[in-house]
């Protein structure tokens, strides 16, 4: 059997943007991603349907796995001939054990390529409005880990050689020792007043940050239950962040939204809350098997009824790989929504809107296969798609919602509910609990209709069901101080 090849690829600091095209690429390739807890696991969303996702974190109470059965895991899969891809937090060659894991492979000639990601010592700091090197503050810049194999974990370290030759210090996972750093930058000559600031979360539309001084930045840290994963920055270089600050001036920073997610690939609606500074966790993830298309009968029928975007996609290619006229059928069409509205206009079609389904003769409709759970005596279905839950997805989310604190909810159509209640269910998720106290958005009367056809009582509408819409609205309706 062909030896696989093996991608150590760093995933950046958190923003999924800031991964690399080559590390974006090796993920789609891939047939077994092996990933941290670091690396945001939106990437993982980019592999295809059938590869294998082992989670290898490291959770600050536990090991998941420990560093020699993942270098053990990735030599088998690759003696398997699969494709691998060990995904790690950050760039792999800082703190990321990136030697052990390639020695291990190269001791059994598995050929692999190591793909450079961005710090988050230097990104997480730039996120906060702070470059770890400036002319005029800062012309000496270091990354150290702040936790290592020594006695109590407290690092050995050349404080003098930190304390007096670098301007700038960037620790890593470094909460617990903090006491203990500031104690020994000031002992061996930092001034007890140099800016010291915490980021954490960095890059995420989670960040938080907490400024104080060598002095009192300890003491902080206890009141405000900071933890990690934290970047320590300490130097004087923490100045600028008053001039420069951008990310947390973005105007959804703070939002921690759930969105209920009802095609396969990410929504352009997500991408656009991320623009405006939210952390979005869309859920749940489906896998979707397109179907074979008869459509001998198309010209027969008086109205088709299209209840998604999606479905209306898969009918007009269907169509021309058929080579059907478009010109053969009079129907009527007919949108379960205003998404599936606009998928008929750029296809040349001025549809009408349709408040509910009516089971009536002469009727098409097209939709996935949950319509075939409706039960319709009259209407013909056509199903153009199988859409499952991607059950891999079901802990990867468990782990994102404990470590978010969502504060917001968005249903895009009345279609996402039940899936979304449902899926939650599949996870030992109370969707009516994990809701409350929550803001709920729901874009369309007919989706805040079914939102408070389950209970969602709450439920508040845009002026119209478009992404612009709903980012302007979530602007202009703030979260109350204790929700953000």
């Amino acid at each position: 059997m062909k030896t696989g090849n093996v991608f150590l690829v760093g995933a950046g600091p958190g923003d999924v943007g800031l991964i690399t095209v080559k590390g974006l690429e090796a993920i789609k390739q891939a047939e077994v991603i092996l990933y941290d807890r670091l690396a945001n696991p939106k990437l993982l969303e980019y592999a295809g349907n059938d590869c294998e996702l082992i989670y290898c974190g490291k959770l600050p109470d536990r090991h998941t796995l420990r560093q020699e059965s993942i270098n053990e895991l990735l030599v088998q899969k690759a003696l398997a001939g699969k494709i691998v891809v060990r995904l790690k937090g950050g760039d792999p060659g800082v703190f990321g054990r990136v030697g052990e894991e390639a020695a291990a492979l190269a001791e059994y000639q598995i050929p692999f390529e190591i793909v450079p990601g961005i710090s988050s010592g230097i990104a997480a700091p730039l996120y906060a409005g702070i470059p770890v090197t400036h002319r005029e503050h800062a012309e000496s810049f270091a990354v150290v880990t702040a936790h290592d194999k020594s006695d109590a974990g407290k690092p050995l370290l050349d404080w003098e050689g930190l304390a007096r030759g670098v301007d700038t210090i960037a620790f890593y996972m470094g909460v617990g020792n903090l006491p203990y750093i500031c104690e020994n930058l000031i002992q061996h000559g930092k001034p007890s007043s140099t800016p010291v600031i915490l980021i954490h979360w960095g890059t995420f539309g989670r960040q938080k940050t907490l400024q104080g001084t060598l002095a009192d930045i300890s003491e902080k840290v206890l009141e405000a239950k900071f933890s990690n994963p934290s970047i320590i920055l300490v130097g004087k270089v923490i100045s600028l962040r008053e001039k420069i600050s951008w990310f947390e001036k973005k105007p959804l920073y703070g939002r921690q939204i759930l969105l209920a997610r009802t095609s396969a690939s990410p929504s352009e609606l997500a991408k656009e809350l991320l623009a405006h500074g939210a952390d979005v966790i869309e859920f749940p993830k489906w896998k979707v098997t397109k179907m074979p298309l008869d459509l001998a009968k198309v010209s027969t029928y008086e109205k088709i009824l299209f209840t998604s975007p999606e479905s209306t996609d898969e009918f007009f290619a269907a169509m021309v790989e058929q080579g059907i006229d478009i010109r053969s059928t009079q129907a009527e069409f007919y949108g379960m929504s205003s998404k599936t509205m606009k998928a008929l206009r750029e296809r040349g079609f001025i549809g009408k809107i349709a408040q509910e389904i009516v089971d009536a003769e002469g009727m098409l409709i097209v939709g996935d296969h949950h319509l075939l759970e409706k039960g319709y005596q009259k209407a013909d279905v056509m199903v153009t798609s199988k859409k499952e839950l991607d059950r891999q997805f079901l802990p990867i989310f468990q782990r994102m919602l404990q470590e978010a604190q969502v504060n917001t909810m968005i249903f895009p159509s009345s279609a996402s509910i039940e899936p979304f209640l449902a899926a939650l269910a599949d996870c030992d998720i109370n969707g009516t609990e994990l809701i409350k106290d929550k803001q709920v958005i729901a874009m369309g009367e007919l989706t805040k209709a079914a939102a408070l056809n389950v209970g969602l009582i709450s439920a508040e509408k845009p002026a119209s069901p478009t992404k612009e819409a709903v980012v302007d609205y979530l602007i202009g309706h703030p979260l109350q101080g204790a929700q953000v």
